[in-house]
């Protein structure tokens, strides 16, 4: 324990030189190998022992990840490093690489300036690479290029040195065709691609814990004719002590990733849309630890001990205990009851968190991932884009139904800690239901109920979401109110593909200034007009006021809107959330007296002209698809896609890659559920794969009709569809 109080002390030490703090993510594909380099990094930094490192997954605390082998919630360290005789502090989340947890990538890309992208030598660059590699630039983090798994290159594949620089410096070539594609339209970004040359590509094998880079080979004089040697003669022990990945890849950390005071200048106007010219600004901008405090919660968790621990980065200011901080969107303040750093999967007290740093804090009951917490009220900062949007639903109820309050208040709990996750609870019922990013996203959140909490729960089958839109545009259309005195004119078209991608990606919204959301508008296709009368946007659905000078409009907008979101939250079809239609409020007659126009007329009235506008515009049903690669051995290739296509799905494209075959394709989300078991038994469990949410898709003609009656009637609708609905 001596030696975690000295370790836990230089980092207190190191925490007020913001110089010399790296505040780093490590991020991948599924099973390229995260945890296991971050062990390795334990290990050098002499915070777990080398023996046991790499075996250890010292970063995989809970029991079902150490049992899936795979990483699920994103895990926070602290460790030292000497680097050119400086000792460097750095924070360090390992993040999750399966597509079911990318939000937890997307909120620790929030807290760090750097990224260690690791990619497999064998499978090279895969969906995911891409998409984490997205997260990371869109929050002006820079990467690094970490390729793992070249043992393999040698000992299964049999490359000699010739071959394998080729298949390396592929991989490479690969990454940066990603990264210049997606800084292509950043200013304030330079060139951020990786080169050997300049330091910030590794190569290694995590497993057997050696790295070499090309300032490594400098110092040791050790080339890959060398570790081909060593490696086919088995001396991996020696291979690691002449050249450990440790410091192979924390020299990179050091070396190559901005610290605080570079790095905040830069991303503060990113994620932050407040006054630049403010003083609180300024402090962001300097890492000033004197100024107000400022700290971006991206991650809660639970200690059994001490409650919810908010975790996040500090921007400005200094955190202590006892201070009292106003938490973004509640009203009130929070007091602070510890602060601490996280060592490994441990929290460690400590007297104060300055800014540069990645705190852990108790006594935010308030705070949700994503809060903004601060000394002063401030713009919150902007809220963390998730890329992909629930598409399975499952029912959960408590087997007893003494367990049900404490099931609610766990299922609240989850919700705040993962905002992927949406949660409906329904008291009347007792039936709650759980969305998120894919079965096993589902799968891993039900058992964590019971085994944490204790609670036995029966799930329901698993339920796709669906989504409603409208194809064409409609008439004008009336709506008139129970009292036949008000009456609204509406009419309904699709928004093109490129406005509903603004609004998803938050470049446009309702809480910005109005002139830099019309140019985001109109830069993405709308026509100046119509940019000029947005009323409100609910989810990818705009309202356009088109109205002129009508009396007693401006106070029953309000319950417009009501009636509006209410309409458009459960659509004419099968009460599925409606999506991308752009609505226009042409005209409407109001009586004169306040009491004649209330909620009880005014919502009806707009609801029954919003869905009969849609019903006019050819609403149809809209699915959830994945895009799915499979790869898979020769002999298999037919059966993998024939499993593609008898789901419904497509094949588009199949290749060589290796000694695999690669399949491409798509396939809607409700087909899928049980592939994992189906493919495994089709290729006698050869093939791995990988899905992707890739959004929704209308459903065929010929399936409407029937999707729309099973959806209602599970939802206990009238089985009648309105008249008007004959074109399905």
């Amino acid at each position: 324990m001596g030696r975690r109080k000295k370790i836990v002390e230089e980092c207190e030490r190191l925490m007020d030189e913001p110089e010399n703090i790296r505040n780093i993510a490590i991020a991948a594909h599924v099973d390229h190998g995260k945890t296991t380099l971050t062990d390795n990094l334990l290990a050098g930094a002499g915070m777990i022992s080398q023996d046991t490192a790499g075996e250890q997954l010292a970063m995989d605390t809970e029991e079902d990840e150490q049992e899936r082998g795979i990483t699920i919630d994103a895990a926070n360290v602290s460790m030292t490093h000497e680097y050119e005789d400086t000792n460097h502090l750095i924070n360090l989340i390992d993040t999750p690489g399966h597509v079911d947890f990318g939000g937890d990538v997307t909120r620790a890309m929030r807290a760090v300036d750097g990224a260690l992208v690791v990619v497999d030598a064998v499978e090279g660059a895969m969906p995911q690479t891409e998409t984490v590699l997205r997260q990371a630039l869109r929050e002006g983090v820079k990467p690094t290029l970490f390729i793992n798994k070249v043992d393999r290159l040698i000992s299964e594949l049999q490359e000699g040195p010739e071959e394998m620089q080729q298949r390396l410096m592929a991989v490479i070539r690969d990454v940066n065709e990603l990264i210049e594609g997606m800084t292509e339209e950043m200013d304030d970004i330079d060139d951020w691609t990786v080169s050997v040359e300049e330091g910030t590509v590794g190569f290694g094998s995590a497993l057997y814990k050696w790295g070499v880079s090309m300032p490594s080979m400098q110092r040791t004089g050790m080339d890959f004719g060398d570790i081909i040697d060593l490696e086919r003669a088995d001396k991996r022990q020696e291979l690691h002590e002449r050249t450990p990945l440790s410091d192979v890849v924390l020299d990179m950390v050091c070396e190559h990733f901005p610290n605080p005071v570079d790095a905040q200048p830069r991303r503060i106007p990113r994620v932050w849309r407040g006054d630049a010219e403010s003083e609180l600004a300024g402090d962001m901008r300097l890492v000033n630890e004197e100024g107000e405090v400022v700290l971006m919660v991206t991650d809660i968790g639970v200690d059994p001990h001490a409650g919810e621990i908010a975790a996040g980065r500090v921007f400005s200011g200094t955190l202590e205990k006892g201070q009292d901080l106003y938490v973004s969107g509640t009203a009130g303040t929070n007091r602070v009851q510890s602060v601490g750093i996280y060592m490994g999967g441990e929290r460690e007290e400590v007297d104060r968190v300055p800014a540069g740093n990645i705190a852990a804090v108790t006594g935010l009951a308030d705070a949700i991932a994503g809060s903004t917490v601060s000394s002063v009220e401030m713009t919150p900062f902007e809220s963390i884009e998730h890329i992909s949007e629930p598409v399975i639903t499952k029912a959960v109820e408590a087997k007893n139904m003494d367990d049900l309050p404490k099931l609610i208040e766990t299922l609240r709990q989850v919700s705040k800690e993962d905002p992927t996750i949406q949660i409906e609870i329904n008291e009347d019922t007792g039936e709650h239901l759980i969305s998120g990013q894919g079965e096993l996203h589902l799968e891993v959140i039900g058992q964590r109920i019971e085994r944490n909490q204790g609670i036995p729960i029966n799930t329901g089958e698993p339920i796709v979401v669906f989504r409603e839109m409208p194809q064409s545009e409609s008439r004008e259309v009336e709506g008139i109110s129970p009292n036949r005195h008000n009456r609204f004119y509406i009419s309904v078209h699709p928004l093109d593909k490129d406005i509903v991608d603004v609004i998803k990606k938050g470049e446009a919204s309702m809480d910005m200034p109005e002139q830099e959301r019309r140019e985001a508008f109109q830069e993405a296709g709308m026509d100046k007009d119509t940019s000029q009368n947005i009323e409100t946007i609910h989810g990818t659905n705009v309202l356009i006021d088109d109205t002129k000078g009508i009396q007693h409009l401006n106070e029953t907008m309000e319950l417009f809107i009501e009636g509006l979101e209410d309409a458009l939250n459960d659509g004419p079809l099968a009460a599925e959330p409606v999506q991308g239609s752009l609505i226009r409020l042409h005209d409407a007659r109001l009586h004169e007296d306040t009491i004649h126009r209330g909620p009880a007329q005014v919502i009806p009235a707009v609801r029954n002209a919003v869905h009969n506008a849609l019903i006019d515009a050819d609403i149809k049903l809209l699915e959830p698809i994945q895009d799915v690669r499979i790869d898979v051995p020769n002999d298999y290739m037919g059966s993998a896609s024939g499993e593609i296509q008898g789901r419904r799905g497509r094949v588009d494209d199949m290749y060589q890659e290796g000694d695999l075959m690669v399949v491409e394709g798509v396939a809607p989300v409700e087909e899928m559920i049980g592939f994992a078991s189906d493919i495994r038994s089709a290729t006698e469990g050869r093939a791995s794969w990988n899905t992707e949410n890739a959004g929704f898709q209308v459903m065929a003609d010929n399936l409407q009709r029937e999707q729309i009656m099973e959806i209602r009637e599970r939802k206990g609708m009238k089985l009648e569809l309105p008249q008007a609905v004959d074109y399905l």
